[in-house]
């Protein structure tokens, strides 16, 4: 048995910083000094061995940490202008990539930054603050490690910044990034240059297993890698180091390096890595982990890599406590401790009946990823079923794709040509990769529902860790070994039917796509018109897996937010889909673009006035009517271009609004004069801002919300559900009732809730 000591440590570290952050204040106080003790007690008087001192120290040390962070964050001069929304001078530094995110009324630049300078309302301050600055989509791009110069409003943040800034004006470039970033920014682009010509999604990954830069990915296949349990090869993971630096010290050995000068290869191996995957915290933890596993390969190596470990982690939150609450730091952590306590008994057992590459193969996978499930299944609210047999098809590749796409890339800055034959090989690995994740993806039970709730979690948690000593006893024996084989192709081919799902005589659903909209209007038996597509491909296939839905004779999209069209994907998935209508204002345009690649044409704008049969389903198109105008000029111009229908089915009169705004709203209120519903979908997932009246007046006996939960707008709002609560409506919200489904039974109108 390898030394726990450096684990408890490490666990000690973590439950220090967890106590700061989920309870800061007086509760974490409390909770600590109690701690301390109890523990303090038990040694003194011999209940306890001296060697739990350790843990506590640590334990101590980190919440210390973590409460002085915490307390620089909110007495820092910008949390107080930030709580003012003060517009000041900012003199920043930018610490990462920008990212491109979809915000409520366009795209917007996110960009993590230090704060150095602010003077504002009569005074300066100089300082050293983390923010992050949001600025819109025509802003400059500039790259990592850029000093500028703006003015910006300061916004309240939340976690580990002081505050969010919200750029007025253009920027002015203080300083170029240094040298450092120069060279990690040229072996990137030369990265890209290498397999530029390759095939389009294969250029991509490269890029993404060789430094985690993975921002061109296509969303779907980014989804496939997500459903197969393949993630951590698209962001900067412990295993990119280990391959990469594994790499280095053989072709140092053979050139003969020897002793200390190894030593000081590797550590410059992991210098040049963490420099060129970028020096943010996510990346120096990915390193961390990679630099324990390459210990665990050395001599002793699964006491010294436990040992390790816990140092790791113990040194990663002393300097970052707030890493102790992020799902990646979990992740790298778990599947580590489960490669290094797990996988060598496992194998051990396997061993016995196989050969010893293949009992390898199997058990650091399997390891790895009974480790992580249950923080995937929180993070996911599902168990992949095909994660480990795909990880096993996709590991011979990573290796070389990652290697070879490196060295492609160091290379091409001496010699393209050279460059991008060294990298070709890296691509035909990366294409391989992309086969197995479509591949397991397509599988008809690739993953499974499993709930984000305490008590599925709980349940989850017991079963991973019973099967720590049962799993030796399975995996020893040939035929429980291919029994339990067996029994999960057999769950992966065939699709379990949900019991009592789709209800007996549904009409209309309402899926569960998180902040976002996606309606199915039942057509006929295995056949629905879908109203918007939700943000993410996943859980709308899900959804309409779950009602067997495998024609789709009409999919309307209202507008172009990513909350409505970034999972048109996952109504195309294995479906017979016919007409794809959208509103005619195409923005944003970069919604517009990826939804015409999705359903790989334009989409025709659904026409105003037309009244039309599907199947069971009537719909006539009540706006946006021709020469409506754009509305308020403070509201949102693509919201207010939704496309809002009216809808039959079984005898359920059904008003679906899209995202339409109050000035939209009066004016539909004048062109639908009298309408009464028996459904109303509430237009923009139930922000305030409405024409209250109008959706009162409907006199709608079912109002559904689509929301996420726990979502930052504050969608619903509180007025929005108690007007029409007043007006006698009932009702239901996606982020409480999951799947909300509208059913007809003896003429009745009722609900079934899948929450």
């Amino acid at each position: 048995m390898p030394d726990l000591r450096a684990v408890a440590l490490g666990l000690g570290a973590w439950a220090g910083a967890l106590l700061v952050l989920l309870a800061p204040g007086p509760p974490a106080l409390a909770a600590i000094v109690a701690v301390v003790v109890l523990v303090v007690t038990g040694v003194v008087r011999r209940w306890w061995s001296p060697g739990w001192l350790g843990p506590l120290a640590a334990l101590a040390a980190v919440a210390g940490v973590a409460a002085l962070q915490h307390v620089l964050l909110t007495t820092s001069p910008l949390a107080a202008l930030a709580e003012e929304g003060a517009v000041v001078t900012v003199e920043l530094e930018l610490t990462s990539d920008v990212r491109v995110v979809s915000g409520q009324y366009g795209d917007l630049q996110v960009v993590r930054a230090a704060v150095t300078r602010a003077e504002g309302r009569g005074s300066a301050w100089t300082l050293d603050a983390p923010v992050v600055v949001m600025a819109p989509a025509d802003w400059p791009r500039l790259p990592l490690g850029t000093r500028l110069e703006t003015t910006a409003r300061l916004v309240p943040g939340d976690g580990d910044v002081a505050a969010l800034v919200r750029p007025s004006g253009e920027p002015t470039v203080v300083a170029e990034p240094g040298v450092w970033w120069d060279a990690a920014a040229a072996v990137r682009r030369s990265v890209r240059a290498a397999v530029a010509g390759r095939d389009a999604d294969a250029r991509e990954l490269v890029p993404a297993l060789v430094v985690g830069d993975d921002g061109g990915l296509d969303p779907d296949l980014a989804d496939d890698f997500r459903t197969t349990g393949l993630t951590h090869l698209l962001a900067v993971s412990g295993t990119n180091l280990t391959l990469v630096v594994g790499f280095l010290l053989v072709l140092g050995r053979w050139l003969g390096v020897r002793g200390p000068w190894l030593y000081a290869l590797g550590v410059l191996g992991i210098v040049g890595f963490v420099l060129t995957a970028r020096a943010e915290p996510s990346v120096v933890r990915a390193a961390a982990m990679g630099a324990v596993a390459l210990v665990g390969m050395g001599r002793n190596g699964r006491s010294r890599g436990v040992r390790g470990l816990g140092v790791a982690v113990l040194g990663l939150l002393l300097v970052w406590p707030r890493l102790a609450v992020t799902a990646g730091f979990a992740l790298s952590a778990l599947a580590t401790a489960g490669i290094l306590l797990l996988a060598p008994v496992w194998r051990d057992a396997l061993g016995r009946w196989t050969p010893r590459w293949v009992a390898e193969a199997v058990s650091v996978p399997l390891a790895a990823q009974v480790a992580c499930t249950p923080v995937v299944a929180a993070i996911s609210g599902q168990v992949s079923l095909v994660a480990v047999g795909a990880n096993l098809l996709a590991a011979p590749a990573v290796a070389p794709a990652t290697v070879l796409g490196l060295g492609g890339g160091l290379l091409g800055l001496v010699w393209s040509p050279l460059g991008v034959a060294v990298a070709a090989p890296a691509a035909w690995s990366a294409a391989w990769i992309i086969a197995v994740a479509r591949w397991g993806a397509g599988i008809p039970t690739a993953a499974v529902d499993w709930g984000t709730g305490p008590v599925p979690l709980v349940l989850l948690t017991g079963l991973c860790l019973l099967s720590v000593p049962l799993a030796p006893r399975l995996l020893g024996r040939p035929a429980t070994t291919l029994a339990c084989t067996g029994l999960l192709v057999v769950m992966m081919l065939v699709r379990p039917p949900s019991p009592g799902w789709p209800p007996r005589g549904w009409v209309l659903a309402m899926c569960d796509v998180g902040q976002g909209d996606a309606l199915v209007l039942r057509a006929g038996p295995g056949s629905a018109v879908v109203v918007d597509a939700g943000p993410e491909p996943a859980p709308t296939d899900a959804c309409l897996d779950r009602l067997e839905v495998e024609a789709v004779p009409l999919l309307v999209l209202t507008h172009f937010h990513a909350d409505h069209v970034g999972g048109v994907a996952g109504v195309l998935d294995g479906r017979e889909v016919g007409e794809v209508e959208g509103t005619g204002l195409l923005d944003p345009p970069e919604g517009a673009r990826a939804t015409g690649r999705a359903v790989g044409h334009d989409l025709a704008p659904a026409a105003y006035g037309l009244t039309r049969r599907v199947g069971a389903v009537t719909l006539q198109t009540v706006w946006p009517r021709p020469g409506a105008g754009p509305g308020d000029p403070a509201e949102s111009a693509p919201n207010n271009a939704s496309v809002v229908l009216v809808a039959e089915v079984g005898g359920v009169q059904v008003l679906l609004t899209g995202d339409v705004e109050p000035s939209a709203q009066r004016t539909l209120a004048r062109d639908l004069a009298g309408l009464r519903v028996d459904v109303l979908k509430v237009p923009h997932h139930g922000s305030r801002h409405q024409d209250l009246d109008w959706l009162t007046s409907l006199q709608a006996r079912l109002a559904l919300v689509s929301v996420g939960e726990d979502n930052d707008y504050g969608h619903p709002a509180p007025e929005l559900v108690a007007a029409l609560s007043a007006a006698g409506a009932s009702v239901w919200r996606t982020d409480v009732s999951r799947d909300v489904v509208v059913v007809v039974e003896d003429g009745e109108l009722g609900v079934v809730a899948r929450g």
